[in-house]
Order: structure tokens, then sequence, then C-alpha cells
């Protein structure tokens, strides 16, 4: 019965078949993922263009700030926009380089940083139409991170050897307390989730410590998986999440459930055209569950470097890749910033980044490990295992030479409504994972297509 109605509805149309060589022309050239990603740039003419942190407050209005460590150097631009990015505007450019910028809502905002110049602490009040500077712990070279409460309670991190550590100020910057100094171990990343509890860190230490009570203690954490981070974020007092730089220029994934003093790591993609060292740089939590991450990409023989963004929507326990970018040819993405779960932005280092208003695109890829390296005699599907499965079964292939593999998922009408595999693999045996957290309970298909010709079609069992 299933043979008659995918010969019927799908398989033998004339229309599969040209999708198909569509979809492949535009794979080569622009991916079909690019549609709900488009591209935005910052102003042109800035020499020196570093981003070093951005945010957004909500679907129109950001700012972004740069900096790059060059002496005498106007490079420190503050800059803003009010229509979702596709604009921005210089507000401010300074011979220091910003490190963080921090708002509290549409008027109140902060930005830090310095290094030649000395550093410095600024605030606006009316959205970033003026800036000016207040005063902050004195005798820095640089702020490298900072925590802002509110108006009155700011803490900032700072690594500087002699005169570094955490301080803080509880009357909008007219005195600051040194609350910790640890000299060569002095933090440059600071994350208070409320007015007690927070954490430190430096990331060329293996060292994590936490307050509870506002920093007036910082505790070494020693349990499970504790370490440095380059990204935090909790969505409780119990519950966070933390990438931390590890060794390669590799970055992993972090959660805790018991307030940070222990982590289970968690598995990024890898394996196939995933680049070596490839992780999350930083992380966005639309909620408990969804978290969008920015910093892999996936290198293609001939064709250079992808970028892709990385998404979970079970607080992290798998994770899969969209590839927003082809034709665009940006070669790393660093920051990442979602206000909801439809509207977002990922910017790179440089001048320019990618949007999208709909939630990116429905479709995610899954990593695909190679599991052998001989050589067999063609193109082989095998059943999914196990099968029946709840949320999570393997599958598995085989290719007798290079190509670009596909493998579908169709409902019971022969409804396409997944793209498991999308990438062009050599020859040998391959292993990938397929999470359905988001499937209903159902009998589904999938196929293995190996240069646009179908090969196998086979059937799945979900029950939950």
């Amino acid at each position: 019965m299933m043979k008659k109605i995918f010969s019927l509805n799908f398989f033998t149309s004339l229309l599969f078949y040209l999708s198909i060589l569509f979809f492949f022309i535009g794979f080569n050239f622009r991916d079909n993922m690019v549609g709900n990603w488009y591209q935005q740039f910052m102003p042109t003419g800035l020499p020196n263009f570093q981003v070093s942190d951005m945010t957004f407050i909500d679907s129109l209005t950001g700012w972004a700030v740069t900096g790059n460590s060059m002496p005498n150097d106007s490079s420190g631009y503050i800059l803003k926009t009010t229509n979702g990015g596709d604009n921005w505007q210089l507000q401010l450019a300074e011979t220091r380089d910003f490190s963080r910028v921090k708002f509290l809502n549409s008027n109140t905002g902060y930005v830090s940083g310095g290094y030649y110049t000395g550093a410095r602490l600024y605030k606006t009040t009316n959205g970033g139409t003026n800036w000016f500077l207040i005063n902050g712990p004195g005798g820095q070279i640089f702020y490298d991170d900072m925590s802002v409460l509110n108006e009155d309670t700011i803490w900032i991190a700072i690594s500087q050897f002699a005169s570094g550590g955490v301080f803080r100020t509880t009357n909008a910057g007219a005195n600051w307390t040194q609350q910790l100094n640890i000299g060569g171990s002095n933090p440059d990343r600071i994350y208070m989730y409320n007015r007690n509890i927070g954490f430190i860190s430096r990331t060329s230490s293996p060292q994590l410590r936490k307050t509870t009570d506002a920093g007036l203690s910082w505790n070494i954490v020693s349990g499970t998986g504790t370490g440095s981070f380059n990204d935090i974020f909790f969505i409780d007092s119990l519950t966070g999440w933390k990438a931390k730089s590890v060794g390669g220029g590799g970055w992993l994934m972090g959660k805790s459930t018991d307030g940070g003093y222990n982590w289970i790591e968690q598995i990024l993609p890898f394996g196939g055209n995933i680049s070596s060292g490839s992780g999350i740089v930083r992380f966005n939590n639309i909620n408990q569950d969804t978290i969008w991450g920015a910093g892999g990409n996936l290198f293609y023989p001939g064709q250079g470097a992808r970028v892709f963004l990385y998404r979970s929507t079970n607080g992290g326990d798998n994770w899969y890749l969209q590839i927003p970018d082809t034709s665009y040819q940006i070669p790393t993405l660093s920051f990442i910033d979602f206000i909801d779960k439809q509207k977002g932005w990922s910017y790179m280092a440089g001048s320019r980044g990618i949007h999208t208003t709909t939630g990116g695109d429905t479709t995610f890829l899954l990593p695909v490990k190679q599991i052998g390296n001989n050589i067999p005699t063609g193109f082989n599907l095998f059943q999914n295992y196990p099968n029946p499965f709840n949320s999570m079964t393997k599958l598995k292939f085989q290719m007798s030479k290079q190509g670009y593999i596909q493998i579908k998922l169709f409902d019971v009408t022969g409804r396409e409504i997944f793209v498991i595999v999308n990438e062009r693999l050599n020859a040998g045996e391959y292993e990938t994972s397929f999470e359905a957290t988001n499937f209903s309970s159902a009998i589904y298909f999938y196929s293995l297509i190996a240069d646009g010709k179908l090969i196998d079609t086979k059937k799945m069992i979900l029950v939950k």
C-alpha cells in the first residue's frame, strides 16, 4: 500500500526530481536556508572595525561596541540601530577599546573599556544620544567585563595583575569597593544572576568562582566539569549553561542544575565537515528549552568554510545545526541575540551579520559521523535502531563514492517534513542520530538520496 502511495503521490512526480535538481544547484551557490536569514551591514569607512559586544532590547533597538587593542587608535565605536539592524548609526568614537555594552531599558545603558587611554565607564540616559563618563575603579588600564544590576549597583571584572580583580559600586559609581584580587588569576569574565548570586572566571584559567553574598566572598567551585567560561546564563538560581574554551580553539557547553557547583558536558555536533575546534562561543536562551549558539563552521572541500548556528529545543541535551550562509561568505559568527523565538541576530566580529524575523529556517541538520573507511560496493541505507523508538534513534548508510547526500523524512502521505542529512560526503560508512522530540507518535518514512537520485526508503515508528 505504501509503495503505491509514494509512487503515485511523490517519487515518480516530475516536480520531485526538478525540486531535487534545483536544491542541489542552490546548495552549491546559495543554500536553501539563506531565505530566512538575510545579511546586514555596519557602517562602512570606519577603520579597524572589530565588534566586541552587542545587545538588543526589542525587535528594533540594539547597540554594538568595538575595540581592537591598537595603540593611539580612535576605533572604539558605539553604534545604535532603531530598525532591527538594517541600518546602524555611529553614536560615539573614542581613542579606546570598548569591551561591553549593557542596557537596562531603552534609555539607560553602560559601555566599558579602556587600554591605551586608560579604563573608562560610560553611561547614557537617553538611549545613546549623549554618552558621559562616570566614575569607575581608578588606576586601571582596561575593564574586561561588567554586570549591571540596576543604576546603582554595578560589578566590573579587571584581569590586570597588580590592581585588578572584582569591583562593586552600590551608589552609581560614586564609590567602588574592591571585592577580590587574586593576582595572575584575576577574572576577565563576570556574571551576576541577581544581587547575591554570581560567577567569575578567567578564560585562560581552569578556576570557576561563585558568590552567594553579593561578591563579599568568591569561593572556588570544585565540582564536576567546573572551569572557566566565555559566556554564561542562568534561567533560575539552579539551572544554567556556560560555554568554555578548550585546547585547540574549541568550545564546550556545560549545563548545571545545582546552582553551578557541578556541570554536565553537553555534546555538540561533530564529525563530517564540521571543522576541528568548532563550538559555541556565545549563546542565547529564549527559554529553558530553546537555546541558540554561534561560533561553529563547516569546511567543504573546494568551497571553503561555511558558518553554522547551533540550536537546542530541549535545554541543550541535543544540538542541531543550521547553515544560514553560503553565498554570504561570512568566515565566523561571534555574537548571537534573540529577543523572542522569531527575531534574532548573529554577527561576526567584523562589520556584518545576519538577521531573521521568522525564527530561522525550519530545516536543521544533524551531525554525520564516519564509522568506517572501507569502501562499500554501492549506496546502502540501513534500518534505524532502535525501531520503534522514543525521541531518539540512529540511522546508518554507506556510500561507494563521494557525493551530495540527503536523508529526508516523510509522513504517511508522502509529504516531506524534515531533512535529517544534507551535505557532501566522501565514500565510506556513516551514522547519524535523529531526535524527534518535536514530532508526534506516528509511522514515518526516511529516504536516502545521493546526487539527486533516490536510493532507498525505509519505515520508522515513533512511539511516545
